[in-house]
């Protein structure tokens, strides 16, 4: 089975030069679950990996770079790109299919994906793949990353955006909070955080483990100016509307919260720490991929 299945060119290049919003979001939504099917035959075909986390993201890292981020593919390092850490490192197959459609580098790399040589580790490693920003993995550095990030912009005189998705586990890590704290102190601009708060981890639901809620009133309680509406990270309409209001913002930093579930778009993995990192074997990843596909149906028909 071929393990890499991408949208063509075309397809890229239309969605790049949609000037529709609500045109554009409904190609983004299929995009998004286009890269699911992608990722989970990338994980069923190599045995490892990160399902669940990678399926969350999906819908914002798509907007991210199909509609938010100022970045060139051709030139990975652009010293004015918009920068983003994503802090939750074991999305990594979501960010490397997002990143070889956008143009960072050949979609047929997928295929080497956690293979030995290969540019495209298990975790993101900022030495070896373009368009990878910073390094992650071990939780609860993102979120300190990305405040040094806005910090140059600032002493440089730059102007560019510096975002850092967080996840669950992140919040549990006392790193992300000494952050959010500096963060709060000295107020660079364009800073945001991007919340995928899908409240499972790696070894239970997060309101057993630690719970974080209530998020909002912690966050502002921290000085940070935290969107007035929790969006649908699975809704890239929603998406959009978050970003506009990111847009208006000259309060900093600024966050914004998105209920998201683990493993989205299979009814037996989402919401299941199980299917945090499991191997997904032939009889899943058949009943699986119908799912994902039949969803891919209905998304199309609308377009």
């Amino acid at each position: 089975m071929a393990v890499v299945e991408t949208a063509s060119r075309v397809d890229i290049d239309r969605v790049l030069g949609e000037p529709d919003r609500g045109r554009k979001a409904a190609q983004l939504q299929h995009l998004a679950q286009q890269f699911r099917i992608t990722v989970l035959d990338i994980l069923h075909e190599k045995g490892t990996g990160h399902w669940g986390g990678a399926a969350s993201a999906a819908e914002l890292l798509v907007s991210l770079y199909f509609d938010a981020l100022n970045v060139r593919p051709d030139e990975p390092l652009w010293a004015d790109r918009d920068r983003l850490v994503v802090s939750k490192g074991h999305a990594s197959c979501m960010l490397y299919t997002v990143l070889a459609n956008r143009g960072f580098f050949p979609a047929g790399e997928l295929s080497t994906f956690r293979q030995l040589n290969s540019r495209l580790q298990g975790h993101p490693c900022m030495h070896t793949t373009p368009g990878v920003d910073m390094s992650t993995g071990s939780l609860g550095h993102g979120a300190s990353v990305a405040l040094g990030m806005a910090l140059s912009a600032r002493v440089l005189r730059k102007i560019w955006w510096s975002y850092v998705l967080i996840g669950d586990g992140d919040l549990n890590e006392g790193q992300t909070w000494e952050a959010i704290m500096a963060a709060a102190k000295f107020k660079p601009p364009r800073l945001v955080a991007l919340v995928d708060y899908n409240k499972v981890q790696l070894d239970g639901p997060s309101d057993e483990i630690m719970p974080m809620d209530p998020l909002a009133d912690k966050l502002r309680a921290f000085r940070w100016n935290v969107a007035p509406a929790v969006y649908d990270g699975h809704s890239v309409a929603d998406i959009f509307e978050s970003f506009e209001w990111i847009r208006r913002q000259q309060d900093w930093p600024a966050a914004v919260i998105y209920k998201t579930h683990k493993g989205r778009g299979v009814s037996f993995m989402e919401d299941n720490a199980f299917w945090h990192g499991a191997v997904i074997d032939d009889a899943s990843h058949a009943t699986a991929r119908a799912e994902l596909l039949a969803t891919l149906a209905e998304l199309e028909a609308k377009l």
